[in-house]
This record gives C-alpha cells, structure tokens and sequence, in this order.
C-alpha cells in the first residue's frame, strides 16, 4: 500500500503560481494523478504523471498553465500552478494507481486547499 501527503496550497491572487507536493511512501505506483473538488462540484480530474516519468497528461482547462513532475529521488510529485484563476479555486488531491496501463486511483490524500482571489 503506498501512503499520500499533499502539501503546498493556499490563498493567492489571481495570476499568482503555487506548487503542490505529494510525497508517496511504501510501495511504488504506476500513475499519480492530482484531481480536484470546488464547492458545489463533482471532482475533476487535472493532470497525472507514470512512475518513469516518461508520459503526462492534462485536463484541457489547465494545459499550458500547469505541469506535473516527479522528483525520482524523493518519489515526490509536484504540480505547479502558474496563472492561477478563481475558477481554479478546490481542494487538491492527489492519487495513485498501482495499476499498469489505464489507472484505477484507489488511494487518495487528504488533500490541500487552493484558493484564488479575483
């Protein structure tokens, strides 16, 4: 089993960056994956990155103003946030897969709140 921690949010202005850290512990993964939860919204899925990282991929309302990375060393991935938006205002979470191929995320952080002022 491999345990999350998020860390990194908080309360910013609009056009402000923020980065995000999730630090795995215990078992490898296969697929990390940050989602997201705004108020009075289902979650949605935002960006993932494979173990090697070798293969990212990105919801089309963050492409081009947020990146996924993993620190190898550290097993720790990141999420960058630049050009932030009010609309990006949630709760962050990421969520690893252990499964190769197409993800099931079936351990999950607690996740870390991002806030963006207009």
């Amino acid at each position: 089993q491999v345990q999350l921690q998020e860390s990194g949010g908080g309360l910013v202005q609009a056009g402000d960056s923020l980065r995000l850290s999730c630090a795995a512990s215990g078992r490898a993964f296969s697929t990390m994956g940050w989602f997201r939860r705004a108020p009075g919204k289902d979650r949605e899925f935002v960006a993932a990155i494979n173990w090697f990282a070798t293969s990212t991929s990105y919801a089309d309302s963050v492409k081009d103003r947020f990146t996924i990375s993993r620190d190898t060393t550290k097993s720790t991935v990141y999420l960058q946030m630049n050009s932030l938006k009010p609309e990006d205002t949630a709760v962050y979470y990421c969520a690893a897969s252990m499964r190769a191929g197409t993800p099931i995320y079936n351990t999950w952080g607690q996740g870390t709140q991002v806030t963006v002022s207009s």
